[in-house]
């Protein structure tokens, strides 16, 4: 299952707001027993929004002593953008290697593709939500630098997509999709390529 980028409704109510909602009401059950069977589900950018406002990411995290049930499930976000403004751009993603996901197995080399949102910054409420998504390796993807223009969102980490513990559901801000072909990538004429998203 694919939930692509762009604009639901608008926006309104902040972005992947009410698709989430419609989610949640009219899919819910069907798409909560699509993931529990192991079923792939990606969410780029305006999805990645969608999923995380409906609770599929990051999901259920293990529980420790600082995790209670009421936290495990909306521990972190995605808000505006730390520059205020929306950002596109391209930028490099860093697979992490430990990762579950199955979406980023065996990627060995960096991707290089575009961003373009005004609301990807990544936020994470506490240490202990901060410190499970570490330790089950669900930061699937980074940014190459924690600072700005690499990290174009602020998000915290560096993170630039998320999966849940299973690794059959992956969120992500940039659009690799966009960079499938090598003729688009941005210096191309001038020789350039690699670090496709298609893989």
């Amino acid at each position: 299952l694919i939930l692509p980028g762009g604009f639901s409704y608008g926006d309104d109510l902040g972005a992947g707001k009410l698709w989430a909602l419609d989610i949640e009401h009219r899919l819910g059950h069907a798409l909560t027993r699509f993931v529990e069977s192991g079923r792939p589900v990606i969410g780029i950018c305006n999805g990645f929004q969608a999923l995380m406002k409906s609770g599929f990411l990051p999901g259920k995290l293990a529980s420790s002593e600082a995790l209670t049930d009421q936290s495990v499930d909306r521990g972190v976000t995605l808000t505006f953008n730390e520059s205020g403004h929306f950002e596109c751009r391209w930028v490099y993603l860093y697979p992490n290697p430990n990762s579950a996901c199955l979406f980023t197995q065996g990627l060995s080399e960096p991707i290089y593709c575009p961003v373009a949102h005004g609301e990807g910054r990544l936020v994470i409420r506490d240490q202990a939500t901060r410190d499970a998504l570490i330790s089950q390796n669900l930061i699937a993807l980074t940014y190459s630098e924690n600072s700005y223009p690499a990290n174009p969102n602020g998000s915290e980490l560096a993170i630039a997509g998320l999966c849940n513990p299973a690794g059959n559901v992956l969120g992500l801000m940039p659009h690799p999709e966009d960079h499938s072909f090598p003729w688009q990538h941005p210096r191309w004429r001038r020789g350039e390529q690699g670090m496709l998203g298609l893989r």
